[in-house]
């Protein structure tokens, strides 16, 4: 296993922690997996879960709570469709109340 796709794995096991109607960031994983700098690494790697239907990949957005992945979805509205299912509300591609919805894994995990 490479160290890229190791890496992408240690995402995908954090993702899957997110509860249900809270999002996090890119960056807020990185940096919980001592890689602070590699926010973009980890959107590589939710640009590549969306095949792997345990991966809740829609519950990842950027620092500012915008929906920066939602064209690597079925759908342009496929990931805010998701997200409000869960009682996320989004407008205009941004997370409402991001700072209330924001889910770290720093905290939440350590």
């Amino acid at each position: 296993m490479s160290q890229q796709s190791h890496f992408f794995e240690d995402v995908y096991e954090v993702v899957k922690l997110i509860p249900k109607g809270r999002v996090t960031s890119y960056g807020a994983i990185a940096k919980y997996l001592g890689a602070a700098k590699s926010s973009r690494t980890v959107g590589y790697a939710m640009n590549a879960a969306h095949s792997l239907p345990d991966v809740p990949a829609q519950r990842v957005v950027n620092r500012n709570g915008l929906l920066t992945g939602k064209h690597h979805f079925a759908t342009p509205t496929r990931m805010q469709e998701l997200l409000e299912a869960e009682g996320v509300i989004v407008k205009n591609d941004q997370v409402i109340d991001f700072d209330v919805k924001f889910w770290d894994p720093m905290k939440e995990l350590l």
